[in-house]
């Protein structure tokens, strides 16, 4: 379970928090247990006990976790608890599911996003493009930044289903974001080409278009899925990233 191959722009304090964060959420732990010890964890994730007791401390602070003196940490009752989740993206044929269903999620996502985004929002889906901007000038792909392009609007169309299930869905997209940029790369245009798609679909949100944008994000959804296939004919089971 260690997190020593994270990406680097998280710290190992941010990862050991979010996979504790999310096991509390889902019902791993139950109101009122006992956490491991600070020793036991940093065994378990493989990391230093600063490390895990920065993680506790962010528990504690969004009220997950509370602290009994000399006794340790206990899991607060949380109410519903969230759903576990999707499993391991396993080979071609789950990461071939993961693109229908997105391509059903993602577009209604847009739409609405045009009809309710709030200017935080917005602000946050241009954000991820201007990442995505730059890297396209250097003829590079950012996946984190597209990753947080499809997050944003699935946020700012202000119905946390849409953005629990791409949050879950995470490391999926991930798996099919990193093939895509790099059959996309193989073409000189691609990068560009790709971009101008993402740009497309943030115009249509911020003027409120969305009839087009869902119509624009369903187009991107299958051309990516198409690019990646098509340049990847021999790509080996996703499970041996």
């Amino acid at each position: 379970m260690g997190l020593q191959s994270g990406t680097a722009r998280k710290s190992l304090a941010d990862l050991v928090f979010e996979r504790m964060h999310r096991a509390i959420k889902s019902g791993s732990y139950q109101s009122d247990e006992r956490l491991p010890t600070e020793h036991d964890l940093a065994i378990e994730f493989e990391v230093s006990r600063p490390i895990v007791r920065e993680a506790l401390r962010r528990l504690r602070e969004q009220g997950l976790i509370y602290s009994r003196r000399g006794a340790g940490s206990f899991v607060r009752s949380v109410g519903m608890k969230q759903p576990l989740g999707f499993g391991q993206l396993e080979n071609v044929a789950d990461l071939l599911n993961c693109y229908e269903f997105r391509m059903t999620l993602e577009p209604a996502a847009a739409e609405a996003a045009a009809m309710r985004h709030t200017p935080g929002a917005l602000s946050a889906i241009r954000e991820a493009l201007e990442l995505m901007r730059d890297a396209t000038n250097r003829q590079a792909h950012r996946e984190d930044a597209d990753f947080q392009f499809h997050l944003a609007i699935a946020r700012a169309a202000n119905n946390t289903y849409f953005s629990t299930a791409m949050e879950a869905l995470k490391d999926h997209i991930a798996v099919g974001m990193r093939f895509h940029g790099v059959s996309v790369k193989r073409d000189n245009a691609g990068l560009s080409r790709v971009f101008a798609e993402h740009e497309a679909i943030a115009e249509a949100i911020a003027s409120g278009q969305g009839a087009r944008a869902k119509e624009l994000m369903h187009a991107h959804l299958t051309g990516s899925r198409a690019r990646l296939f098509q340049a990847s004919a021999s790509l080996v089971p996703v499970s041996d990233e």
